[in-house]
């Protein structure tokens, strides 16, 4: 089952190949539309029916619940979830505004845009122009994904990845002092500009990024360096207190990510990926953006952006720094 409600693209398909196309250069109204993001989220005070009188054939008496609002969607009245009374909504309109001076004067192109779970999560993707390509053909493009829940689950997170070329793995572009990432919680109003602003510091990133990028693609492993290497990366802390001696390693992950990164990956036969560090961090990311278990493709791609899976990824970054220290 596919938690995307809808979502539009333009160029390749994206990761599970579902959306509808659309042509270059579209106007923001025609993403909305096509992208399932042309509703508003409205908000009601919270009710509810008290039990009526046990034989009684009224309904019972309705009381409001002050401190909390519904949030629904305008076009189906479904329901989104239950909030604090103080929680700033930010409408999918807003997500898609944030790109209008970034694609009409900033050279960025909006690539994909949609909405997950029947709306509670909705995010865009724009190209932002930067590009890097190591040894000649792995090229690597850098984006910035702005994204929203309104269920609780997500700060609005504007934040800067990459995505290589020939696998679609994505990486945060994060240098460690994290300005690769602005997050508003919903408590704060959602400040297009004030993020804006704050991710002008983080543009420069990419340079110190891709400096990066070509030192892993440079820096050749030997067999038991990305043995271990995969072992660090794929270890789990140990689950109870008593047991905190024994971490444990997903050995499937490990079986996995090892076939990837010994030529079965897209890409991992490329000069800068074979026998290198960037090949032992693609094997990560390719298997946690495609691989991993997951209940479906977009619980799947939530967990690869905002969840566990861009932790582990987070992880493999940095201990594939530590190799080229």
């Amino acid at each position: 089952m596919h938690l995307v409600q809808s979502m539009a693209y333009v160029n390749e398909p994206p990761w599970h190949g579902l959306g509808n196309q659309l042509a270059p250069n579209q106007p923001l109204e025609v993403w909305a539309q096509q992208a399932g993001m042309n509703w508003t989220i409205e908000e009601s005070e919270v009710r509810f029916v008290a039990d009526s009188i046990s034989g009684s054939t009224g309904l019972g008496s309705i009381h409001a619940f002050p401190e909390q609002k519904v949030l629904y969607r305008s076009d189906t009245k479904a329901p989104l979830s239950v909030v604090s009374s103080r929680y700033q909504v930010v409408q999918p309109a807003e997500i898609l505004e944030f790109y209008r001076d970034l694609t009409e004067v900033g050279g960025f192109e909006l690539e994909t845009a949609g909405v997950l779970k029947d709306g509670k999560k909705l995010w865009a993707l724009a190209r932002t122009g930067q590009s890097a390509t190591l040894k000649g053909r792995d090229t690597v493009n850098g984006y910035l994904l702005l994204a929203t829940a309104c269920d609780g689950t997500l700060a609005t997170t504007a934040q800067f990845t990459s995505v290589r070329v020939v696998c679609h793995n994505t990486l945060a572009v994060a240098l460690g002092d994290s300005t690769g990432a602005v997050k508003v919680p919903h408590r704060s109003q959602f400040d297009a500009a004030a993020v804006k602003r704050q991710l002008g510091i983080a543009i420069s990133s990419w340079d110190g990024f891709m400096a990066r990028m070509k030192v892993l693609s440079e820096r050749k492993v030997s067999a038991e360096t990305a043995d271990a290497w995969l072992r660090r990366v794929l270890t789990y802390p140990a689950g109870n207190s008593a047991d905190r001696t024994s971490p444990t390693v997903n050995d499937r992950a490990l079986k996995a990510v090892h076939e990837l990164y010994a030529g079965r990956g897209r890409g991992a036969e490329l000069a800068s990926a074979a026998g290198t560090a960037w090949g032992l961090l693609n094997s990560v990311t390719e298997f946690v953006d495609h691989q991993r278990r997951a209940r479906s493709e977009d619980h799947r791609r939530d967990a690869a952006w905002f969840g566990q899976g861009a932790a582990l990824k987070g992880k493999a970054w940095d201990e594939a720094l530590k190799l080229v220290a």
